[in-house]
């Protein structure tokens, strides 16, 4: 009896000493394909960009097919850990571009084209892609529409919750 107790005993403590082989906790790795769900602000507090209500977002870690601070920030993550971070401009979308402010002659538009400010307008770039650009200054002869990303410049702060992990090849 006095033996059956003590083999008990021995097992129950090793069971609260000795972790179970490969029962370690799986985290995020480049090359793991994720999916999160996010919650994207401002520093005044304005949600730009949110997956509530939707599917998470599904992406390969470290692919990058995130911006680099995102792709960055889910390095390590457990399923289940949710995570704020903010991410400085130059890791978002880069900085601000003067350079990307385009000013058009009027005669160049269609004849029946009266851009006002806040108009948003299609460019076709040399590559053939299009992008909708915002007017955003209008003269006699000409109009000036600002080819930056919405969120060029800015600082982003990002909640960040792991809901699944698929461990990369």
């Amino acid at each position: 009896m006095k033996k059956t107790v003590l083999i008990i005993a021995l097992i129950v403590l090793s069971l609260l000493i000795i972790p179970a082989a490969g029962c370690e906790e799986k985290v995020v790795e480049a090359g793991d394909y994720i999916k999160v769900h996010y919650t994207g602000t401002l520093d005044d507090g304005s949600v730009f960009d949110s997956s509530e209500g939707r599917d998470p977002l599904e992406f390969t870690a470290g692919a990058g097919q995130m911006i680099k601070g995102f792709d960055a920030a889910v390095i390590g993550m457990k399923i289940g850990e949710v995570k704020t971070v903010t991410i400085p401009a130059e890791d978002a979308y880069g900085p601000y571009d003067e350079a990307m402010l385009l000013v058009f002659d009027k005669d160049e538009l269609p004849e029946d084209m009266d851009p006002q400010i806040g108009d948003q307008l299609s460019l076709s770039g040399t590559d053939g892609r299009t992008m909708t650009v915002p007017v955003v200054d209008v003269s006699e002869t000409t109009i000036t529409v600002d080819a930056n990303h919405r969120l060029a410049g800015k600082d982003l702060t990002f909640e960040i919750e792991l809901v699944e992990l698929t461990k990369g090849k």
